[in-house]
C-alpha cells in the first residue's frame, strides 16, 4: 500500500501568498535544478534571479526567460514591476475586479426600491432596470447576488447592540458565521 506523501508546508505558504510559480518544471537554470536553496516553485526567486542573470552576469535576455520558464515579454514586465516597486512588485496581484464595481450603493438601493414597488420582479427584469436607468449592463446573477450581500448586510447590523457596533472584528464575524453553520 502507497503512503500518502504529506503536503509540503512551503508549497502552501506559497499558493496563500500568490507566489508560487505556475510552471516550475519550466524552470531549467542550472542553480534551481541543484540546489535546496533555489526553488523553481517560489515565483519571486524564479523572477528576480531572471531578472539578476541580465542585469549582473549579462546574460541576454532571450537566453535568460527561456531558462526560467518565461517569454521575453513576461521578462520585460517583471522587470518594469521591479523597477517601479522592487521586490514587493514581483508578487502577482489579485485578478479581476475587488469590489462590486457595477453594482454600487445607488444601483443596490434602486433594485431594492423597484423590488419594494413590486416584488415580483425578477433578476432578469430588473437587469433591464438598470440598463435603463444607469446605462449599465450586469448579470441576473450579479444582481442576485448583491441584494443578498446586501440584505446579510442589513440582518447583521440589525442582530448588533447598537453600542457595539464599531467593535466588530475579523474574529467575531468568523465566529458568527460558524455558529450559523451549525
Amino acid at each position: 500500500m502507497r503512503r500518502a506523501t504529506s503536503p509540503d508546508p512551503k508549497h502552501g505558504t506559497l499558493r496563500r501568498q500568490r507566489c508560487a510559480n505556475p510552471h516550475p518544471d519550466a524552470v531549467l537554470d542550472p542553480l534551481f535544478l541543484s540546489s535546496d536553496f533555489f526553488d523553481p516553485r517560489d515565483l519571486v526567486q524564479v523572477k528576480y534571479e531572471m531578472l539578476r542573470r541580465v542585469r549582473v552576469d549579462r546574460e541576454t535576455i532571450s537566453k535568460s526567460a527561456k531558462a526560467f520558464g518565461f517569454s521575453r515579454p513576461s521578462f520585460y514586465q517583471a522587470r518594469a514591476a521591479f523597477e517601479r516597486g522592487g521586490l514587493a512588485a514581483l508578487i502577482p496581484k489579485k485578478r479581476g475586479p475587488h469590489r462590486a464595481h457595477k453594482l454600487d450603493d445607488d444601483v443596490v438601493q434602486h433594485l431594492r426600491e423597484k423590488l419594494s414597488q413590486a416584488p415580483h420582479l425578477r433578476a432578469v427584469e430588473l437587469k433591464a432596470c438598470v440598463l435603463e436607468r444607469f446605462g449599465i449592463s450586469v448579470h441576473a446573477r450579479s444582481i442576485e447576488r448583491a441584494l443578498a450581500r446586501h440584505e446579510k448586510k442589513r440582518k447583521n447590523r440589525r442582530h448588533r447592540p447598537a453600542g457595539n457596533r464599531a467593535a466588530v472584528t475579523s474574529t467575531s464575524l468568523r465566529t458568527r458565521s460558524s455558529a450559523n453553520r451549525r
